[in-house]
């Protein structure tokens, strides 16, 4: 069997699993007090170039939107997204478990559009009964979306200069963050990222990590009372030194980019040879997850043949369509069988 279902599907980089268990034994202070975390939180200002930031590390994204989300706003404050935001279809409703309601915005292939946001806000307050609504106190954005697409550079400097002006800040949630910045049509860097968004996270489950989230708070002044929040939402880890040693290791010697670079060219070859055979590419994604509609045929005559892969929404009567992720434990070996498949039919 060769797997393409996800991209956390294997346990930890070995580098990260070689530093866990050369540090076993250790016996450090805990939540977060030890120096691993201290260290990572370093490197982490460092590399965005944000030295006057906070980072806090937390277990998982769910986890994480609902615990920053809640923080950021007002009782009777919303959070603008994409419909097909993570928080809006892939959380359980964990965003309004905790009061707030996901207020929903077009988009296109998972990105929403700085006149969209601007015109949400500008109606919302156009409106005579608008204190008797949920206002919209900040937007929520994914980076790459959950089509694998990315915002260019000047998309994300309107939507920072939108809710700027609207005075709401932007988070950006970075679950996949390291195939965004990865990817040879990015303008992003890392550092953009943090001069634009108020808050962000970088993605550790899905880029080599056992587990764990970085958040990364470029305006102190909106969370305050960061540490208090993570263990109310019964996100502090005790172990804290656990993610703080993972988070070393991802951004030592540039490792977090070499991640995800490594999975992006594994998905890039998966793309060319489904498009070689005529495939229909359903989202032109340039990141490690890959969307085709593929006939009910093929997909059982790839399942038959050994291949593991997510179908994207529910099945059709004759095409269905896809999902193919790739990851750092992707290997030559396993793409060059799918390709022989593929080829092969």
């Amino acid at each position: 069997m060769i797997r393409f279902d996800s991209d956390y599907m294997a346990g930890a980089h070995p580098r990260l699993l070689g530093k866990l268990v050369a540090t076993n034994l250790e016996q450090t202070s805990g939540y977060g007090t030890d120096h691993y975390t201290a260290e990572a939180a370093e490197l982490i200002k460092k590399c965005c170039n944000a030295p006057e930031a906070r980072v806090y590390l937390l277990v998982g994204g769910t986890q994480t939107n609902a615990t920053v989300i809640d923080g950021l706003l007002a009782r009777h404050e919303g959070v603008l997204a994409a419909e097909s935001g993570h928080i809006n279809v892939h959380e359980a409703g964990a965003i309004e478990a905790s009061g707030h309601k996901v207020l929903t915005l077009p988009h296109i292939a998972g990105k929403v559009c700085a006149s969209d946001v601007e015109h949400y806000i500008r109606e919302f307050y156009a409106d005579d009964t608008y204190q008797h609504m949920v206002a919209p106190g900040m937007l929520y954005i994914s980076h790459p979306t959950e089509f694998g697409t990315i915002y260019s550079l000047a998309e994300l400097e309107e939507l920072s200069r939108v809710c700027h002006n609207a005075d709401i800040p932007l988070y950006i949630d970075g679950a996949r963050l390291a195939y965004g910045l990865a990817t040879e049509s990015s303008d992003v860097t890392l550092e953009d990222i943090a001069r634009l968004a108020d808050v962000f996270y970088i993605g550790g489950t899905k880029a080599g990590a056992l587990f764990g989230e970085a958040v990364v708070v470029t305006n102190p002044k909106l969370l305050p009372n960061m540490f208090s929040l993570v263990k109310l939402h019964g996100a502090l880890l005790a172990k804290g030194r656990l993610l703080g040693v993972q988070f070393g290791e991802l951004f030592r010697d540039n490792l977090y980019l070499e991640i995800g670079e490594h999975a992006v060219q594994q998905a890039q070859r998966i793309k060319q040879a489904f498009l070689a055979q005529g495939y229909e590419v359903i989202v032109d994604s340039p990141t490690n997850q890959q969307f085709f509609r593929l006939p009910n045929s093929e997909i059982e005559r790839l399942q038959a043949a050994g291949v593991s892969f997510e179908l994207w929404g529910a099945k059709g009567t004759e095409y269905s369509d896809v999902r193919f992720v790739t990851s750092w434990a992707t290997t030559d070996d396993e793409v060059e069988q799918l390709l022989h498949i593929i080829d092969n039919r």
